[in-house]
């Protein structure tokens, strides 16, 4: 089961929090209010039965003969019952229940001189049975009071308190939820602009706070990502220099490696293959030059204004067409509709050339070459048929001097380890990613996608 998020649970700790305080308070509310509207009816029930029951005496001791419109008059409502006990007879009045439904105990207990009260629900309705002796005579006098207003103000203070209790937990949850957000927010925004700064975006920065709580955290974060930037710029400025100043004697040697080369028929032995060696590191070495420049040019512009609306069909074909010797069996032609991208021509040009030398260099050329669309961004794919990349590998060989299985070899066929760390870094400057999975049918296939220009 997937953890809740802080928000969240900051939310579900309020809220049960809540839903327990209020579920106490209301138990307590419960039992003082039932408690005393139930002892005040109890003591007005008794205290009008004690005045009918002297009145019922008084009649008994004088012999009166209106004894039973004394006890129809008695009744105080159509749910009131009155019952009169006497040796071999049960005198009933108002509304008519059988006398065998009371309890044994409570009638005997008022013909012995006990005053006794009882709740009973007599013919589905809730009454307050009290039973009190007649001086007069060994009999006993019940009355039954109707508890039906009081039970009908009880259900509805039960579900007004569980009502009030859900809504206040319901509550609860939601201000927690809207509160922890708040609270997090700059969390979310430091979250953020962490995300950019890893994502190549050195000038992301947190806004300024005005919470003092926070602003320590928003300027130390700051402070740290412009040190940063400015270590990258330096770093980038000092391969950009180095590189640049190592162009004017490389190319001396670039040139003095081709007269050699075409001299190589006149040096046998030992001597020729020591040249061969060196023409080729040479070459080797200028393409690092070449690679390192693009990378600190890269990186030190941060905004791109070259950008144009470009078709990325005919973008490829004119790389494959550029490539003497390059044959694609499968090219994908323009397609209908055009799969348009807003870009930087030369860096896209780099991006298809590079995964093109990649898959000569270590997979004996591409085998398929494809623009596709999908879900509003272009897709290029780059299909070899070579031993494939390890999963392992997948992510390191887009990092810079990262050659995969091939670190620490030499050779003309094992790059700079330069070629695709450019092609992850123009495409992140496109807003796009690129990565290497598994082709259909053994191989790797090379994926880049990037946005699809708006028309």
């Amino acid at each position: 089961m997937p953890r809740l998020s802080l928000r969240w649970r900051v939310a579900v700790v309020l809220g049960i929090g809540s839903l327990l305080l209020t579920s106490a308070l209301a138990v307590l509310v419960w039992n003082l209010t039932s408690g005393y509207m139930l002892r005040q009816r109890e003591q007005s029930a008794i205290r009008q039965a004690q005045v009918n029951v002297r009145l019922v005496d008084e009649a008994l001791r004088t012999g009166s003969d209106g004894l039973e419109d004394l006890l129809t008059g008695l009744t105080t409502g159509p749910d009131s019952t009155v019952l009169l006990y006497r040796t071999g007879q049960v005198l009933t009045s108002g509304r008519q229940v059988d006398p065998r439904v009371l309890p044994d105990e409570l009638v005997e207990l008022g013909r012995h001189d006990t005053p006794a009260g009882q709740r009973l629900v007599v013919d589905g309705i809730p009454v307050l049975a009290v039973s009190l002796p007649i001086d007069s005579t060994d009999g006993a006098y019940v009355e039954l009071a109707p508890l039906v207003q009081l039970d009908q103000t009880f259900r509805f203070l039960s579900i007004l308190l569980i009502t009030g209790t859900v809504v206040n937990g319901l509550l609860s949850v939601a201000l927690g939820s809207w509160a922890s957000r708040r609270a997090l927010r700059p969390l979310t925004t430091l979250t953020a602009a962490a995300s950019r700064i890893a994502g190549g975006d050195l000038k992301a920065r947190l806004p300024t706070q005005t919470d003092p709580d926070l602003t320590h955290l928003a300027t130390t974060f700051n402070s740290t990502a412009d040190a940063l930037e400015q270590r990258v710029l330096r770093d980038a400025r000092f391969a950009g220099d180095v590189s640049h100043e190592l162009r004017s004697p490389l190319t001396t040697m670039v040139n003095a490696a081709a007269v050699l080369r075409r001299r190589r028929a006149e040096i046998p032995g030992t001597a020729g293959r020591a040249l061969d060696l060196l023409t080729s590191e040479v070459d080797r070495f200028a393409d690092m030059v070449v690679d390192l420049l693009e990378i600190s040019r890269a990186d030190q512009q941060a905004d791109d204004t070259d950008l144009e609306v470009i078709d990325l069909a005919s973008l490829v074909d004119n790389v494959l067409d550029s490539r003497p010797g390059t044959e694609v069996p499968v090219r994908t032609g323009r397609p209908d509709p055009q799969v348009l991208v807003l870009g930087d021509r030369r860096r896209l040009d780099r991006v298809v050339d590079n995964l093109l030398d990649n898959a000569e260099r270590h997979a004996g050329g591409a085998v398929r070459v494809a623009v596709l669309t999908r879900d509003g961004r272009a897709r290029l794919e780059v299909d070899d048929a070579g031993p494939g990349v390890p999963p392992g590998l997948r992510d390191r060989i887009f990092h810079r001097f990262d050659r995969g299985t091939r670190a620490g070899s030499r050779g003309t066929d094992t790059g700079s380890g330069l070629g695709l760390a450019l092609v992850a870094q123009h495409v992140q400057r496109h807003g796009g990613s690129v990565w290497v999975e598994e082709r259909p049918g053994g191989g790797a296939r090379f994926v880049v996608e990037i946005p699809e220009a708006r028309q």
